[in-house]
């Protein structure tokens, strides 16, 4: 009996048979986008169709530009290169070479910017600018310097600095940002503050007055004060570190020949002029607001600027310049913004006539772009059917 159910296999168990895993596939799914069936539209570009935009184009741009022109036109600025005045300006007034000096005023200037060389307190040298100013200026004024060849922009410079340091915290060498490096610290005494960016600080001091050069013209004054942007005025806070436990970086120990003290450690929340420095500029060659003044216009007459001269540009090949200017609508003089509207506009009514001579003298029906319809609602009849009518491409475009 044993033998035969075994023969029927009816207590034996079986077991299940394993299943073959499918092949992944990586066809994108059946829809719309992930098959690129989406609606769309497809402009066919003719020279009737893109005319009325060239039309639109230059009617808009000209006004544009025209405006800007006016606008810079309006400013009056006054530019004076005075890296070379330490070497070339003597200790009586004489004329500046005429590569230094760049004006623009609505009356012509009669006489010659000139400068000087004198002495100034511990014996820094000072440069005198003696300038015209042909006729009355409106508010605003302000008067920047600027740099050339000079990279802020640089990455390593850029990040030179500790933000908790700015912000007033008392910070220990060891616990200043490694993008200090090198000027973290001496000793054990941090730098404050530390950083590539404090210590290359613009350092020339400019006088805060336009004085009178002669008995008729009075002393304009200027101030240094909302110089910076507001939100930096915010960003810096007083320090609350003690005079013993820091140094003023390496090119600050003109300003501080013995070190700090508890009187003479700066606040960097009023230092404007320091905020405007740490600002980096995203360019070689840029302006930086020094000093303003937004009360009272410029009247004409002969005035002189004293700078003392502590800022060396010939160690890295840049230079210098005292700069005074009004504003326009979009900023200082600038003839450049204006120039590439005009250019666009000339481009537009330009290709706007040779259109228009196209279409007039040169017509050109178009074909029927029905056919060049490749969906997939189209059977394989339909191109059986072309194949054997043989149509020319010619007759179907």
């Amino acid at each position: 009996m044993a033998g035969f159910l075994q023969r029927l296999n009816i207590f034996k168990r079986t077991e299940a048979t394993p299943s073959i895993p499918r092949p992944k596939s990586n066809k994108p799914p059946n829809t719309g986008f992930r098959q690129q069936r989406l609606k769309s539209w497809q402009p066919i570009l003719t020279p009737q169709s893109v005319l009325p935009m060239l039309i639109f184009v230059a009617c808009l741009f000209t006004p544009i530009g025209i405006g800007l022109v006016a606008s810079s036109n309006g400013v009056q600025d006054f530019s004076i290169d005075y890296s070379y005045c330490d070497t070339k300006a003597t200790d009586e007034f004489q004329d500046i070479p005429k590569k230094y000096v760049r004006y623009h005023f609505k009356q012509k200037v009669e006489s010659v910017p000139q400068w000087k060389l004198s002495s100034g307190d511990n014996d820094n040298p000072v440069c005198e600018l003696k300038f015209e100013v042909p006729n009355e200026i409106k508010k605003h004024i302000y008067v920047y310097y600027k740099l050339t060849n000079f990279f802020q922009n640089h990455r390593r410079y850029v990040e030179s600095f500790d933000y908790r340091q700015l912000k007033g915290k008392a910070l220990k060498y060891e616990d200043l940002s490694v993008h200090c490096k090198p000027l973290r610290g001496e000793g054990e005494k941090a730098v404050y503050p530390c950083g590539l960016i404090a210590n290359s600080m613009f350092n020339d001091t400019f006088a805060k007055v336009f004085a009178g050069a002669n008995d008729d013209t009075e002393d304009y004054e200027l101030t240094n004060k909302k110089i910076s942007w507001s939100i930096d005025r915010h960003r810096y806070k007083k320090t609350q570190y003690n005079a013993s436990e820091i140094v003023p970086p390496p090119n600050w120990r003109g300003m501080f020949p013995d070190g700090y003290t508890d009187e003479n450690i700066p606040d960097l929340h009023t230092w404007e002029e320091f905020q405007v420095w740490m600002r980096t500029a995203p360019f070689a060659k840029f302006y930086k607001l020094a000093l303003k003044n937004e009360t009272a216009p410029l009247p004409s007459g002969t005035y002189s600027m004293s700078i003392n001269l502590n800022y060396p540009v010939s160690i890295f090949g840049g230079s210098k310049s005292f700069i005074f200017t009004t504003n326009g609508v979009v900023g200082s003089r600038n003839l450049s913004l204006s120039i590439t509207f005009l250019i666009v506009a000339g481009l537009a009514a330009l290709f706007a006539l040779i259109f228009l001579a196209k279409v007039v003298f040169q017509p050109r029906s178009l074909g029927d772009h029905n056919y060049l319809n490749f969906e997939e609602s189209e059977s394989a009849d339909h191109d059986v059917e072309n194949m054997n009518n043989e149509i020319p491409l010619r007759d179907i475009l």
